[in-house]
């Protein structure tokens, strides 16, 4: 039986998606993209993102999404408006009633090309070789790409006790549970 897998590499100007299809050690790619906001007032952006997720999610009925999660580099201010693009992501999973899987760069990175400070252009290159792509998909596209296959290398794993770094799964009820608690 074959499982579609959206992953999703947030981003408050773009924000990238990818949708594979999974059936034993298979992976096939279904598609990719990039979700463009520019430069206008964050609210819209942010309805954007969620709107044409939630379009996507319609499209292409994944079973299972993963998402990136925020890592503050050196910018602070930076890492809350990815964490606003990655609230837009959530909620529109949220609201299809999708499970979700959260994995680090670094962890991604090391799923796909073997390290996990793997560049860019690597994590392209790779992306192309495992779904034998004609060409590479642009740089967001190809880290949501990387996102989807991770999370089908990863999602039978056990989950880490807490204090240990991997993927985190949340569930419909726990998101909701997170957005309610949001609101008070």
């Amino acid at each position: 039986m074959s499982l579609r897998i959206l992953g999703i590499d947030p981003g408050s100007r773009i924000t990238g998606y990818g949708v594979i299809e999974v059936e034993g050690p298979r992976q096939r790619w279904l598609a990719h993209g990039q979700i463009r906001c520019g430069e206008g007032e964050m609210a819209q952006r942010l309805l954007q993102i969620l709107n044409e997720l939630g379009a996507l999610i319609r499209e292409y009925a994944p079973q299972e999404a993963a998402v990136e999660s925020v890592f503050v580099k050196r910018n602070v201010s930076s890492a809350i408006v990815l964490g606003q693009a990655r609230g837009a992501a959530i909620c529109a999973l949220a609201g299809a009633g999708l499970s979700l899987a959260e994995y680090a760069p670094a962890q991604i990175k090391s799923a796909i090309v073997g390290q996990g400070r793997a560049e860019k252009a690597q994590v392209q290159h790779m992306i192309k070789a495992l779904l034998k792509l004609r060409q590479a998909p642009p740089a967001d596209a190809a880290d949501a790409l990387a996102v989807a296959l991770c999370h089908a290398q990863l999602r039978s794993a056990p989950l880490p006790r807490a204090g240990r770094s991997g993927g985190r799964r949340w569930t419909l009820d726990q998101l909701t549970a997170l957005t309610r608690g949001a609101k008070s």
